[in-house]
């Protein structure tokens, strides 16, 4: 019986691997296992991937995982050519039991044929490489930081990133490294910036001078310096730059490279879990503050500093000073905030915080308080409304619109909404690409059938494959959602009986997520006393307004 093969491989680029190197040689190893039974007639290759990433996560593998599910798939089994790179950890314990309930056979080269679930001894050399794939990862990691830390302290070198506000990149000659240096790659040094440099040095001396952050924030707006997000608009479009925040100070302050020394490891990227209840879906990496101790300090002078030591260590005692003495441990506390990132200030249009007070939720914007305004703009200074009076006046407009005589306009609304995913016109070609592809091995296979010379249709064949690998790289995996007809709605609708008690009584977490997903916008007018709120349905808007009774205070909502 001749099998039909699926491979799978994956590669990482962030060691700058070639992915179709890559490629090639697991689907040479995969083949030479293959090609003894029958033919390799799929191919799933994810590129950019790192191992730890769940198969659930990976664009190709994922496409595989759906594939299984087809009762004319056109494979019979999966062929890896390295199980290192296409299983980490325990994904092989989660994986292999999905192929295994569909009847999908899992083939590698280390077990030479198909995986036994029966067999104790391929179970256990499975889970070895899950571990070595993870204790490889390790071990470069911990390689790569140990060489970095080793760069910034002994060698001083600039290892990346964005140069700090005052200084620019200034080109050192080619890579240490021969293969980096023969891709083009450059070392660079920090120089002053003939432009913000000296505002870095009016801002230590203003500070040690008696100044206070928000009032260096003032004259500097005030003289109409541009803030860092100002000056470098292209790696900062997301911030308004209208004016010098305290933050922006408080960090030009506490920087030590501007003393002239490299210093690394300020930051670090913890994986934690996506979802505790769900471990199967893997890590998401987040950056955090190493203590000061963790730093990494150049052991000699590397750039023109624009502080001297004695003037920094001066202004990081007077920051200390600020806390008149005590040390103060701070214990960060979840808090469950419903309106969270949806609450938008009337006068800045900027997103309100979250501040907990009484016990309660409440959400205010302080932009007069952060920012060195200089007048500039008319805000009050603490816009201030809490979420108990918002949201039963909330839930009740959203109620309403489930009333009988608005349900038919809602369920057609909520009907027109259900849209199909988007169309990538790049990840439509590179699927039509594929089935040529795949057209035109079908046609080879039969050349070479025919009688054709076998090393004239390897070539075809090689040179068809490496387009199709190409091609695969851009294919996003299917996402099919059934689309509900109008009768459907409403019979969910009237399953809920009370959509009013229903929003009142849901957990906290869903109602936050059913409200971002009606593309609710509340915008809070202190000046008018009003709130605004606007929920986007498929192409029908809804907009609502209500008036509370004070407004840089909370007080109840009173009705129109």
């Amino acid at each position: 019986m001749t099998i039909r093969f699926a491979f799978y491989g994956r590669v990482s680029t962030e060691d700058q691997q070639d992915p179709e190197a890559s490629r090639n040689w697991q689907m040479s190893r995969a083949r030479a296992l293959a090609d003894r039974h029958g033919a390799i007639v799929a191919e799933y290759f994810d590129i950019g991937q790192s191992r730890s990433i769940p198969w659930k996560r990976r664009p190709q593998a994922s496409a595989l995982l759906v594939a299984l599910k087809r009762p004319d798939r056109d494979f019979d089994a999966v062929v890896v050519g390295e199980p290192q790179r296409a299983f980490y950890g325990n994904q092989y314990s989660l994986t292999f039991p999905v192929l295994a309930h569909y009847g999908v056979s899992l083939w590698v080269p280390e077990v030479g044929g198909a995986v036994d679930p029966e067999s104790e001894a391929h179970d256990l050399i499975m889970s070895v490489f899950g571990g070595m794939s993870k204790g490889e990862r390790t071990r470069i990691r911990i390689r790569v930081r140990t060489a970095m830390a080793a760069q910034a302290q002994v060698e001083g070198r600039f290892l990346g990133g964005r140069p700090p506000y005052g200084y620019r990149l200034l080109d050192a000659g080619p890579h240490a490294n021969p293969a980096k240096a023969a891709d083009g790659r450059r070392l660079h040094v920090l120089e002053p910036d003939p432009l913000a440099g000296p505002i870095v040095k009016r801002i230590f001396s203003e500070y040690l001078g008696g100044l206070g952050i928000f009032a260096i924030a003032e004259g500097l707006t005030g003289d109409g310096v541009l803030s860092p997000s100002a000056y470098d608009r292209a790696r900062n479009r997301h911030r308004t730059g209208v004016a010098w925040s305290k933050g922006a100070i408080r960090v030009i302050l506490t920087n030590p490279r501007y003393t002239g020394r490299q210093v690394w490891n300020k930051q670090r990227k913890d994986e934690v879990l996506l979802d505790v209840e769900d471990v199967a879906l893997g890590h998401e990496t987040k950056l955090r503050w190493n203590d000061r101790d963790d730093w990494v300090w150049s052991t000699d002078v590397v750039h023109e500093p624009l502080v001297d030591v004695e003037s920094f260590e001066r202004a990081q005692a007077l920051m200390t000073g600020h806390g008149r003495g005590r040390s103060r441990t701070r214990t960060r506390v979840r808090r469950d905030y419903v309106l969270r990132g949806l609450v938008h200030c009337g006068v800045c249009e900027r997103k309100m915080q979250g501040q907990w007070n009484h016990e309660r939720p409440y959400y205010r914007c302080r932009y007069p308080r952060e920012y060195g305004l200089a007048n500039r703009v008319e805000h009050p200074s603490n816009v201030y409304i809490a979420e108990h009076d918002v949201l039963p006046v909330l839930d009740g407009w959203l109620a309403g619109l489930f009333a009988p005589a608005e349900l038919d306009r809602t369920v057609a609304a909520m009907w027109e909404a259900q849209v199909d995913d988007p169309v990538d016109p790049a990840a439509a070609r590179a699927e039509q690409v594929v089935q040529e592809c795949d057209t035109k091995l079908a046609r080879y296979r039969a050349a070479l059938e025919a009688g054709t010379d076998p090393a004239l249709v390897a070539g075809w064949t090689a040179q068809v494959q490496s387009e199709r690998a190409a091609a695969l790289g851009a294919v996003r995996a299917p996402v099919t959602r059934p689309r509900m007809s109008r009768d459907e709605i409403r019979a969910v609708v009237d399953a809920l009986q009370n959509v009013h008690d229903v929003l009142v009584a849901a957990d906290t977490a869903d109602k936050a997520a059913v409200y971002r997903q009606l593309g609710l916008r509340l915008t809070y007018r202190p000046e008018e006393r009003t709130v605004r709120a606007d929920v986007h349905v498929g192409a029908q808007p809804w907009g609502y307004g209500e008036c509370p009774r004070g407004d840089l205070n909370p007080h109840p909502l009173l009705g129109d």
